[in-house]
C-alpha cells in the first residue's frame, strides 16, 4: 500500500511548533509598506500563529494533526509509546484474569 504524501508547497510556508501550533507569514507585510500606516503594519506584525479552523483544513493537506493558537494542548491527543501501549495491555489482560 503507497503512503500518503504530504502537500510540499503547504510544507514550504508554514512552520509546525513542538506543542502542534503553526506558525506562519503574515499576508500584505512584506511589500509595499511605505502606504501602510505604522499601525496597520504593528497589527500585521502580532499573531503569527493559525487560527484553530484553519488548522483543521490543513490537518487533510499534511496527514498529521495540528493545533491553532485558540485550542487548548488537550486537543491534540498524543499517541501512546510503544512501551505503554504494552503496559496497557498487560493492565487489561490482569483485569480480565481477575474478574
Amino acid at each position: 500500500m503507497s503512503k500518503n504524501k504530504l502537500h510540499k508547497g503547504t510544507l514550504k510556508r508554514i512552520r509546525i511548533s513542538k506543542t502542534g501550533k503553526i506558525r506562519h507569514r503574515s499576508a500584505y507585510h512584506k511589500h509595499l509598506r511605505s502606504g501602510k500606516s505604522g499601525k496597520r503594519l504593528r497589527h500585521l506584525r502580532q499573531d503569527r500563529y493559525m487560527a484553530g479552523p484553519d488548522a483543521k483544513r490543513l490537518e487533510k493537506l499534511l496527514f498529521r494533526r495540528l493545533r491553532g493558537r485558540n485550542q487548548p494542548r488537550t486537543a491534540l491527543h498524543r499517541s501512546p509509546s510503544p512501551a505503554e501501549r504494552q503496559a496497557m495491555r498487560d493492565q487489561a489482560a490482569a483485569s480480565e484474569t481477575q474478574s
